[in-house]
């Protein structure tokens, strides 16, 4: 029996292995602590640098007052399981007297205290704000979209909660639910527009259209990283707040369709690109560029297999490399 293509990561098993970690004496972890930290010079250590110096930009000492909690506070029953998961992955290394913030959760503001966040506004002065990847089950996803742009529709989809806490989405559908060039739906039912109520659709689903609604929520647009790594493209306002995946570093027109902060814009943008399809594919192309490291991550390899499969698609012309730099450079596919 064919089992249907799911698009979307594994919870059972997300739970279940973290579950039996939990087995594993701390001890065992932070016994391992400097055997791991030394072999850090087997990786792109300007790489490592420019990661760890954009989440974190802390540039000085700092000490934590009384208040903040030690790591050993840090208990399962006391956070919502995925956060606490996704923490727990790494200060379990360290000594449990430490101290360390977290505020877990859609966090829009600059905490008062250097913190460990899902999220953060995107302003110059965030020093507080440490981006972690966090609730990674939900928010990091990616898929395998087998259908070509050309034969999509021409329509933008948008399925997702809508309510008062949502403005931004709100007043998106406020102005384009009836429209011609937009299927939308909500998903929740505490609305006072039933008849914005639809079922939910899967990733599969959205994947039809040519156009998927990238709207933020709370904090990030949940679904940005699976619409990127498809052959559709994502259609949003500049990004305010971002994530791990560093949302302020994406170029408008480049790697997603910018509208406008007050969504004006949107009838002209779209009608733009379906009578451009080589723009579009472009787009498509320029939010699929890929490393090293992120292919052998998709891929569940090691590096040095994901080197010699790069290596390979090099010479015989199936990618180009676009830029980077000694041992992170970005490689694209090339169009046929």
């Amino acid at each position: 029996m064919l089992r249907k293509k799911s698009h979307r990561n594994n919870k059972q098993l997300y739970y279940s292995l973290n579950f039996l970690k939990l087995l594993i004496p701390n001890f065992f972890y932070r016994n391992r602590l400097k055997e791991n930290l030394n072999e850090i010079n087997k990786y792109d250590l300007d790489y490592i640098k420019m990661r760890v110096n954009y989440y974190n930009k802390i540039d000085r000492d700092i000490n934590l007052s009384d208040n903040v909690s030690n790591l050993s506070a840090l208990k399962i029953k006391n956070f919502h399981r995925t956060y606490f998961f996704d923490s727990y992955e790494f200060t379990r290394y360290f000594n449990p007297g430490l101290k360390m913030n977290f505020l877990f959760g859609d966090i829009t503001h600059v905490p008062d205290v250097p913190s460990i966040v899902k999220s953060r506004p995107i302003m110059d002065n965030h020093k507080n704000s440490v981006l972690f990847k966090l609730n990674k089950i939900r928010h990091f996803t990616y898929t395998n979209d087998s259908n070509e742009f050309e034969n999509k529709k021409d329509m933008l989809i948008g399925r997702g909660a809508v309510s008062k806490k949502h403005k931004k989405r709100f007043d998106f559908y406020k102005m384009y639910f009836d429209n011609k060039l937009c299927d939308l739906g909500q998903i929740n039912n505490n609305t006072d527009h039933d008849h914005w109520i639809k079922k939910k659709i899967s990733i599969e689903v959205h994947l039809k259209y040519k156009f998927i609604l990238c709207i933020e929520g709370v904090d990030v647009a949940t679904n940005l990283k699976w619409v990127m790594s498809s052959n559709s493209i994502a259609v949003m306002a500049k990004p305010k707040i971002e994530s791990w995946f560093m949302e302020k570093q994406l170029i408008a027109n480049y790697h997603y369709i910018e509208i406008k902060d007050d969504h004006s814009d949107l009838e002209e943008k779209l009608t733009y690109y379906i009578d451009n399809l080589d723009e579009c594919i472009k787009i498509i192309k320029n939010a699929k560029v890929i490393t090293l490291y992120d292919f052998a991550r998709q891929t569940g390899v090691k590096i040095s297999t994901a080197n010699e499969f790069l290596q390979k698609s090099l010479k015989n012309g199936a990618i180009k490399k676009i830029g980077g730099f000694s041992g992170h450079h970005v490689y694209q596919p090339i169009s046929e």
